[in-house]
């Protein structure tokens, strides 16, 4: 289904339908021999949610590589454990660093807050469509799960005015906060996220960190990779058009954006994020833009007493 102007969804259509088959990844990546992650409620999640395909995939009824020649799908799980575990080390480090915020926009099936071990006084804002929200909060409940940090959720779309609820949620401008981006940024419109940008900057204390990843292509790479898995999935039962749900047009670099909004940026490209996890990446030639891919972080440095006069 293609993406119109203020379309919504739950975790069983159009984006939230991505969002549980990430989680079915993260469920597979989780039982691996030698695994990256442990997220134990990616599964149950999944099965919540109900789309049959993802089920199966989590019950070990469809190995999704299986008959995969081009070797995408186990590229997706590789990709996803990386992910994961990238962006779990970067909330880890902020912990040691001293912050005791944290955000996790269109947060999905993200349990973070209640699978990581987060530091003692540590509070996490999810943001994301009502729906999500409330199907996530009940199902973990009904699960018996409960937050490692004090949660609160954040029932609001991103293209809307999501600070305002966010600052109504007890978000605290003046202290420094971890956000992250995870697999967000090609769902929005180019106008949209540098505007997630400007509204980042601007909640956001000294201090503050930010992690994200960011395609050079705009996701085309990604779109290609979706497609061959939607062929295959097909003949299993499963029809998802990710590629349809991507927002093209060209964008600004996240690099270069957030440098001149002040931030200290670094990047590392995908074939590195792997090599730091002990990973190769290893891509078909047919998806080799993916090599261009980058993780990225920064920081909102203090000011200068001279650059505040």
């Amino acid at each position: 289904m293609a993406r119109t102007e203020g379309d919504t969804w739950d975790l069983a259509s159009s984006v939230g339908a991505t969002a549980t088959m990430v989680a079915a990844a993260r469920a597979v990546a989780s039982r691996e021999a030698d695994p990256l992650i442990d997220d134990p409620y990616a599964a149950p999640l999944v099965r919540a949610v109900g789309i049959g395909f993802f089920t199966k995939v989590v019950d070990g009824e469809i190995d999704y590589a299986a008959g995969d020649d081009s070797g995408t799908a186990a590229l997706m799980t590789d990709v996803m454990a990386v992910r994961t575990r990238f962006f779990d080390d970067f909330f880890a480090d902020a912990g040691r660093a001293g912050i005791r915020q944290a955000v996790i926009l269109a947060s999905g099936l993200d349990s973070r807050a209640y699978r990581l071990d987060w530091p003692a006084g540590a509070t996490v804002f999810e943001i994301d469509q009502p729906a999500v929200i409330e199907f996530k909060t009940a199902t973990l409940a009904a699960l018996g799960a409960t937050p490692s940090a004090q949660l609160h959720t954040v029932a609001e779309d991103l293209r809307n005015d999501w600070p305002a609820a966010l600052r109504r949620a007890g978000f605290d401008t003046t202290v420094p906060t971890a956000w992250i981006a995870e697999g967000l940024l090609v769902y929005l419109p180019p106008d949209a996220q540098d505007r997630l940008f400007d509204a980042i900057t601007a909640l956001s204390a000294p201090g503050s960190r930010l992690a994200t990843e960011y395609h050079p292509d705009a996701g085309a790479s990604i779109g290609e990779r979706s497609r061959a898995l939607r062929d295959q999935w097909q003949d299993q039962g499963l029809d998802l058009d990710v590629a349809s749900l991507f927002h093209t047009g060209e964008r600004t670099p996240p690099a270069d954006y957030l440098a001149a909004l002040g931030w200290q940026v670094s990047g590392q490209s995908r074939p590195d994020v792997f090599a730091q996890y002990g990973r190769e990446f290893r891509v078909p030639e047919t998806l080799a833009a993916l090599r261009d891919s980058k993780a990225l972080t920064a920081v909102l440095p203090e000011r200068s007493a001279d650059a505040a006069r």
